[in-house]
């Protein structure tokens, strides 16, 4: 067709002049596959879900599996809405990404690995321990979907029973500030690994709001090991028994009603149950005879949002270290030495000499930088 016009070529071929400059733009470019057809979708995708949303789906469903929850689309989205992720995807979109991620599987069974030491607290005396842990969501006559923020002295047995409508912002804070001004200051506060408990998963090095309160308190926040929560036995077993003498008993209607009837079942517990482990004696008669002097919140208050970024103190993670000797630490991966391989570590952050510490029991077997972020 050389030396023919453009016109004589569209009217041979039966293409348009449009069709023809396409052709010999494509041609124009010298890319060796300029004649192959090219896909006509769209490269921008204004609705597609963004990464950060991506990985809090699946973070969030990691965390109600391993905590024995159910981990269905519908759990998730609350879940995301309640740790104020935007935007919300809808359950077709958690679907196909929890689809995409292979996390669609059922729980088969825990792993328990036996003949390992657990590095457990030593809580011997009034608030040197308390455990913490939610129940919900939970619903009452109103309706009214709401959490229960529970908490438990390991010593002497008192709880503190907290009802909150979300988790996450400054609702937590006032709620663990509202325990806190009930049961004292602990020495040691332990809890799962859940993101309202540590921040956010996308920045782990952040301290999250919670990491921030115990540290400007001189209070040393644990993370038991993902997947085990057993480790926060004595808080998990009260649930069961609040969700059967408070949830299945109590008739309620709204928030007033709930934070009264919680409040009321709080001060029976700790007022009349008696423990075998407490000698017969009720948790507020053993606090009594254990004669401790109890540190409490210096103000009615708690603290505003957004905390101070402590400057000293430290918090740790508990965690079965496997064959690949990998500490996971909020989603940041560390590799430890050999002699970590099928043991419990504690990994201990140190904010002020911003170091990683590692221990084996006592013994401290790795240190490595961590930036305070």
């Amino acid at each position: 067709m050389e030396g023919q016009t453009v016109e004589s070529i569209c009217a041979e071929l039966k293409q348009s002049r449009s069709w023809f400059f396409k052709w010999q733009g494509r041609y124009d470019t010298g890319e060796p596959d300029w004649y192959e057809t090219q896909s006509r979708a769209h490269r921008d995708h204004p609705r597609r879900v963004s990464a950060e949303v991506q990985e809090a789906v699946k973070l969030v469903r990691l965390s109600l599996y391993n905590r024995g929850l159910f981990c269905g689309a519908q759990a998730i989205q609350w879940e995301l809405k309640d740790l104020s992720v935007t935007p919300v995807p809808s359950l077709r979109t958690i679907n196909r990404i929890l689809d995409r991620q292979g996390l669609t599987h059922r729980r088969t069974g825990r792993y328990e690995p036996s003949g390992k030491v657990y590095p457990a607290l030593d809580a011997g005396r009034a608030n040197q321990v308390h455990e913490s842990d939610f129940v919900g969501p939970c619903y009452v006559g109103g309706p009214l979907r709401f959490y229960s923020f529970n908490t438990v002295d390991l010593a002497t047995g008192r709880c503190a029973v907290e009802p909150v409508l979300q988790r996450g912002g400054q609702v937590i804070v006032d709620a663990w500030w509202a325990i806190w001004r009930r049961l004292g200051l602990p020495d040691h506060q332990q809890v799962d690994n859940e993101m309202v408990f540590y921040g956010s998963p996308l920045h782990p090095r952040s301290m999250g709001p919670l990491i921030r309160l115990c540290l400007l308190y001189r209070i040393e926040l644990w993370f038991i090991p993902p997947g085990e929560p057993w480790r926060n036995g004595v808080v998990e077993k009260f649930n069961d028994h609040y969700e059967q003498r408070f949830l299945g008993r109590v008739a309620m209607q709204g928030a007033d009603a709930l934070r009264a009837q919680s409040l009321a079942f709080e001060a029976k517990h700790n007022g009349h149950y008696r423990y075998s482990k407490l000698c017969g004696c009720t948790p507020a008669q053993a606090l009594q005879q254990s004669k401790t002097v109890l540190r409490f919140p210096p103000s009615l208050d708690a603290p505003r949002l957004p905390l101070k970024r402590p400057e000293s103190g430290q918090y740790h993670v508990v965690r079965f270290i496997r064959s690949d000797r990998r500490l996971d630490v909020f989603g940041e991966q560390f590799t430890l030495p050999p002699e970590t391989a099928y043991e419990y570590v504690i990994g201990t952050i140190d904010v002020q000499t911003q170091k990683l510490k590692i221990y084996i029991g006592q013994e401290q077997v790795d240190e490595k930088c961590y930036a305070i972020r």
